[in-house]
């Protein structure tokens, strides 16, 4: 059985997952409430405690850089340890990656069914994908292609430099470097993002705030309730706010793609993106995911795509345990190969997806 987690700094979901005719099949599941914990080993002995789970291998997709088996989470106050994890769960080892590599594993494991595309594109088989998720934070990731498969890799481009693109978002980043100082890509590209960028509509007099929308604002997740009241267009304000968000999803998205060179297609992850879903399907995000000059050409080709599963990551972890927990059995185990004009070497057996699973289920 494998265990995993897709940990954000508002939400931990924890699953174990079984194999059953080479496919993941969910056993147990459930969702935590981050800062209610001192951290993940809290959540994770719980978890499988409870239910006495038999776990065999884990791996956790955590917001944040993950350096030598370690992350220090940006937006929640926990340092989660591979080791100290591996301990907890009575395991030889626990995999540690990035949340949005974790995606990127996932996107695999999709049917099509599970994606609502923004643009068709035409999809090099071969070619380099992009990810990039709004949550709690910003996230971003690539898959670039081996010569056998497409390969996740984890970044942080969430934490780059924004870039006002009008005279409206050049004024707003001037309110928010009064704010924090330096305003990176999630300062708006995020939940919290979206909160700011109404909050600077609000201070800078480009609209009068609804009494009722700063009183539900105060009692609920604020990005939630602008989201609801721009959705609903009964807001002029949370309307203009969520416009710019989209606006800048699109452009960043955009970025990404640039810099990733995807000609394989950009997946939209996150939670935000199928919550608006209906806003994402208007103009607004492929104008500006459009809008690179003398490069549109090339943006309009590639494929672009919202993902529609929720347990994508969780998916993703559980592959990248499968995937690594066996390559690295059967590295160990690799067998001599003779070739007529060269000497005897050792070479590691390959897996594909569906080898590595049946493996796995054996």
């Amino acid at each position: 059985m494998i265990l995993v987690g897709d940990i954000g700094g508002t939400s931990t979901r924890l699953a174990a997952f079984e194999i059953r005719d080479s496919r993941l099949i969910v056993a147990a599941e459930e969702t935590f409430p981050s800062c209610r914990y001192d951290g993940l080993e809290e959540i994770a002995a719980a978890f499988v405690g409870r239910r006495k789970l038999d776990i065999n291998c884990a791996c956790f997709g955590i917001a944040g850089p993950v350096i030598n088996g370690c992350v220090k989470t940006p937006n929640l106050a926990w340092t989660v340890e591979a080791a100290v994890l591996a301990r907890t769960l009575g395991l030889p080892e626990v995999s540690l990656i990035n949340d949005l590599e974790a995606n990127a594993y996932g996107v695999a494991a999709l049917q099509s069914n599970e994606f609502f595309v923004l643009n068709a594109g035409s999809t090099a088989p071969t070619g380099n994908v992009a990810v990039i998720s709004a949550g709690t934070g910003l996230g971003e990731a690539g898959l670039y292609w081996d010569g056998d498969e497409h390969r996740p890799f984890a970044c942080e481009g969430g934490h780059a430099d924004f870039a006002p693109r009008t005279d409206l978002e050049t004024e707003m980043l001037t309110w928010l470097r009064a704010k924090f100082g330096r305003v990176s890509c999630e300062r708006v590209l995020s939940g919290p993002g979206l909160v700011n960028i109404y909050q600077f509509l609000c201070s800078t007099g480009k609209g009068k705030p609804d009494a009722n929308i700063t009183a539900e604002m105060a009692r609920r997740d604020p990005s939630a309730v602008i989201s609801r009241a721009a959705l609903a267009d009964s807001d002029p304000l949370c309307v203009q706010a969520l416009d710019l968000f989209v606006g800048f999803y699109g452009a960043e998205a955009g970025n990404l793609a640039l810099k990733m060179m995807s000609t394989g297609g950009i997946y939209i992850g996150g939670g935000i993106a199928p919550k608006i879903l209906e806003k994402m399907k208007g103009s607004i995000f492929m104008d500006a995911f459009l809008d690179k000059g003398r490069m549109r050409p090339l943006l309009e080709a590639m494929p672009v795509r919202v993902i529609m599963n929720e347990n994508t990551a969780l998916l993703g972890a559980a592959r990248c345990a499968a995937l690594t927990t066996w390559n690295r059995h059967l590295s160990c185990c690799s067998t001599t190969v003779e070739e007529p004009s060269e000497p005897q070497t050792k070479r590691p057996i390959r897996l594909n997806r569906e080898m590595t699973l049946q493996l796995v289920r054996q």
